[in-house]
């Protein structure tokens, strides 16, 4: 009974900002080295913090990694889950297209841990993109299809129209290397981005 009421009492402030510490070290390891070639060492070490002092707040490696994509699998899922049926087609679809390019922009070591998972074959999250993902891309599917049927967008597959909004914005993040070293390192490749995936995906939706 004393075990189980000190699980479940209230992190303290310190506690809360280690357990914060931890995250946000771990998704520098995990973004840089991947799920397999990250270890607890490296973590502990990035957060400054010891080994048995982050086993305090994570049991394991797996644990952090499961609660980073707990949390960045919701994240993801936000823009699209903000795209308005009733809303002007064109708008909402770019307006979602901004979203997910901030999203590249302002999370990029999250977006690399998704990435990484996924060619992974997803065996953490597989159950989530089956269920919640495949179920909000399905409810938005239709209401794309909808707005092409009305003549109010182009004909355009609506499943596609999605992947196509995420390869184009993900790429920024998850090959952000290579983006920088096309571009040479003092050219901010989000700059130009929004205004080229604006232009492109209106002349797409088009009528």
């Amino acid at each position: 009974m004393a075990k189980q009421q000190a699980v479940n009492r209230p992190l303290t402030r310190i506690q809360q900002k280690n357990r914060q510490t931890i995250l946000n070290a771990a998704l520098d390891v995990f973004s840089q080295y991947g799920f397999r070639g990250a270890t607890l060492d490296q973590i502990a070490e990035v957060a400054g913090l010891s080994k048995p002092n982050l086993l305090y707040y994570f049991p394991s490696k797996e644990a952090i990694h499961a609660e980073l994509l707990s949390g960045l699998l919701d994240t993801w899922l936000d823009p699209l889950r903000a795209l308005d049926p009733d809303g002007d087609p064109v708008q909402e679809i770019l307006g979602y297209m901004r979203r997910k390019l901030e999203l590249s922009r302002d999370y990029p070591r999250e977006s690399r841990v998704f990435a990484n998972e996924i060619l992974q074959g997803a065996p953490r999250i597989k159950e989530a993109l089956e269920g919640d993902l495949k179920a909000l891309v399905d409810e938005k599917a239709s209401t794309l299809r909808h707005w092409a049927e009305t003549g109010r967008i182009a004909d355009l597959p609506p499943h596609h129209l999605i992947f196509s909004i995420w390869a184009m914005t993900q790429h920024y993040a998850d090959f952000d290397v290579q983006v920088r070293a096309v571009l040479g390192p003092d050219h901010d490749p989000y700059s130009e981005a929004d205004a080229f995936l604006n232009t492109l995906f209106r002349k797409l939706l088009a009528p």
